[in-house]
């Protein structure tokens, strides 16, 4: 990884959607695909003039359970990464609001370490996962329980809309094996864990899933939430903080 930290965002202004390069305060607009080589456009504009959107397009969304010893508790530790998918339809921007639906009665915020995939990867050597790496974000891995405990499946528990945040930045030259989590309910510190204790680190998660499924420039994987979470009601405000990337904010409906 370089030592220059890049912080890269998606964004709409004017009607328009673009990637930019963001230097403090000022947006730099990018030309060309972000994962192969964009190059500044020489127009910029004010952070606050722009509308921060979902920072890639992945073509999936990949999770990881229980992935921190922290977060594990008394269960079985897991012998391998537990993946499950979330649908792209789930994504929300930063500052955009959670919508809860009326029939589940324990929605739950995950604050999450978000890798974004940046060359395609198949059968990738865990040594080698690094390089197919563009940068990580911020998440929240939005969670009904009761949902998840009783359905067969958590296409809803896991897949209703607004319930994959994300962003607001995708941090490229961190040292993401070990960064500071922080998630806040209310601006109370619920999680704080670094990325260091997760049970199956980055690389290990990328080399596994590549194994079966090949990764697309874009594609976001969720690594897993640290500690306990608590239930979410309307008027919240759940705040997901990794260091060296910003804060992920967003509202519940």
């Amino acid at each position: 990884m370089t030592s220059a930290v890049k912080h890269y965002i998606r964004y709409q202004l004017q009607g328009r959607v673009a990637y930019g390069l963001l230097r403090q305060d000022r947006v730099h607009e990018l030309k060309g695909c972000l994962f192969s080589g964009a190059e500044e456009t020489g127009q910029s504009c004010a952070l606050d003039e722009v509308t921060l959107l979902p920072p890639c397009e992945p073509s999936k969304i990949l999770a990881v359970g229980l992935n921190y010893a922290s977060h594990v508790g008394d269960r079985p530790r897991p012998t391998q990464p537990e993946i499950f998918l979330v649908p792209i339809s789930a994504l929300l921007e930063p500052e955009g609001s959670i919508v809860i639906p009326v029939e589940t009665k324990q929605c739950e915020y995950e604050g999450e370490l978000v890798v974004v995939i940046g060359k395609t990867a198949k059968n990738v050597p865990e040594d080698q996962a690094y390089h197919y790496i563009f940068g990580v974000t911020c998440g929240n891995d939005v969670s009904a329980r009761d949902w998840q405990k009783n359905d067969l499946q958590w296409w809803r528990a896991k897949g209703c809309d607004t319930f994959a945040p994300l962003g607001p930045v995708i941090a490229q030259g961190l040292d993401y094996n070990d960064l500071l989590l922080t998630s806040r309910l209310n601006g109370a510190v619920k999680q704080q864990q670094r990325s260091s204790d997760l049970i199956f680190p980055v690389h290990h998660i990328v080399s596994f899933i590549s194994r079966f499924m090949t990764l697309n420039p874009g594609d976001v994987i969720y690594t897993g939430t640290p500690g306990s979470t608590s239930a979410m009601a309307s008027g919240d405000t759940v705040e997901v903080e990794i260091e060296g990337i910003g804060i992920l904010k967003n509202s519940i409906a």
